[in-house]
């Protein structure tokens, strides 16, 4: 997944933040245990998602093929939703032994994903992995130990950029209003990337999941489509009593696609500003999520006001009509009646903000029963998980406003006191 589509201000909101002095903090470091017996290695499958990324296959199921694992324990699944670029095509020729499922429409990331976890044939460990990575030979073998020894649910790899120059992730966290970090993301390689912890989430790009751990807690949120399921993913397992790591010893490389190019960007938009708010509603419990709801509302209003164009708002205030006294109370009341049904020019990525948010507002008792599930299911307070969210004050704004406003925001309800301070360094702008 891209690191950034564009700065918010311009046509898409942060899919991951960055966050720069990535060292672990120590009360989240864990101590593997010893290798895993190859007889002791899970039925695993593999599955991955393809749209129009034809120029990936062969990098991607050529390190798949080279896999230091046990065949006959070993699936891999392709869900292509509905590719035109002669992906199908290239899978049925060069790569048969993948399992092929073809959509006829592009059904998203989450229900890709679970269709993949759900056609694979009794598998123990579900692994999801991008179209646009390359692997390591030992990289599933390591990847699936922790889980085969009880150590936790689900895990996610140590991704470096193509050329192995450079960090992509190194596990995830999260800032309050739920916006996503990649610990690690662009920095060189260092000793700190290579300490195991606890993660609040597995990068959906690399990861692995105990196949009944996915199936309790419900898997990927269909309704999400596409990003941020992971970060909610693995915050509701957290909060169903699941343990997620990082396992530097899970080696792969990231290519980084570019499919969400192909879209307006007010589609991307919508779903990378929508989805953070969505999976807080869901997974806070009920004293913090009145705590943190008005300022993720405020700060997500004042992130479209950004964004929205209106630079000149003279045309709203009563104080600027022209000549009101001239015409008296009647003719201030008509010229209100007159302008009711004109326009004003807002972008699209603000009204995607606009209509993200009502995804929620617009179907209340909807996102509630959903949340009452969740919540229903808790065996962690929330408590025990903010220690993962690693930078949860982070301001993902550059904006004066928007700045004073989370400050103002944190003192009001409380946040300040609420999470822990900050355990990364400042975000990379």
């Amino acid at each position: 997944m891209k690191k950034f589509l564009d700065k918010l201000r311009g046509a898409a909101a942060p899919a991951r933040g960055d966050a720069r002095g990535s060292g672990a903090p120590a009360e989240l470091r864990v101590t593997p245990g010893p290798p895993v017996a190859e007889k002791n290695l899970p039925r695993a499958a593999i599955v991955i998602l393809n749209l129009n990324g034809k120029h990936h296959l062969d990098g991607c199921f050529g390190s798949l093929a080279a896999l230091d694992y046990p065949k006959d324990r070993l699936e891999v699944v392709l869900v292509d939703n509905a590719s035109v670029d002669g992906s199908v095509e290239e899978m049925k020729a060069k790569h048969g032994w993948v399992k092929l499922l073809v959509n006829d429409r592009n059904v998203g990331f989450s229900a890709g994903c679970n269709q993949g976890a759900e056609a694979a044939e009794r598998p123990e460990v579900l692994v999801f992995l991008n179209n646009d990575m390359r692997v390591e030979r030992a990289w599933l073998k390591e990847l699936v130990a922790p889980i085969v020894r009880g150590e936790c649910s689900a895990t996610t790899a140590k991704m470096y950029s193509w050329d192995g120059k450079l960090i992509n992730s190194a596990g995830g966290g999260m800032n309050f209003h739920g916006i996503g970090i990649q610990r690690g993301i662009d920095e060189v390689p260092g000793p700190e990337h290579d300490v195991p912890v606890k993660t609040l989430f597995a990068c959906g790009g690399a990861m692995a999941m105990g196949k009944r751990a996915f199936d309790e807690v419900g898997g990927f949120d269909e309704e999400f489509f596409a990003y941020y399921e992971d970060v909610d993913l693995g915050w509701r397992s957290w909060v169903m009593g699941h343990e997620c790591r990082y396992v530097p010893t899970s080696v792969c490389y990231h290519h980084h696609s570019s499919t969400s190019k192909r879209l307006p960007p007010e589609m991307i938009r919508l779903l990378q500003t929508r989805n953070p708010v969505l999976a807080c509603f869901k997974n806070y419990d009920d004293a913090n999520l009145r705590a943190v709801l008005a300022p993720l509302f405020a700060l997500h209003l004042r992130r479209m006001w950004c964004v929205s164009g209106l630079v000149d708002d003279k045309p709203f205030r009563i104080e600027h009509a022209q000549n009101p006294a001239l015409g008296g109370v009647k003719r201030l009341f008509d010229l209100a009646r007159s302008n009711v049904q004109d326009e004003a020019g807002v972008k699209r990525i603000a009204a995607a903000d606009l209509i993200g948010i009502n995804d929620l507002l617009g179907r209340f008792d909807h996102w509630s029963a959903r949340r009452a599930d969740v919540q229903s299911r808790r065996r962690r307070s929330d408590a025990e998980i903010f220690s993962l969210f690693l930078k949860p004050h982070w301001c993902i704004e550059g904006e004066r406003g928007y700045q004073e406003l989370q400050r103002g925001m944190e003192r009001l309800f409380g946040l300040d006191e609420l999470f822990p301070a900050d355990r990364l360094g400042d975000p990379k702008k």
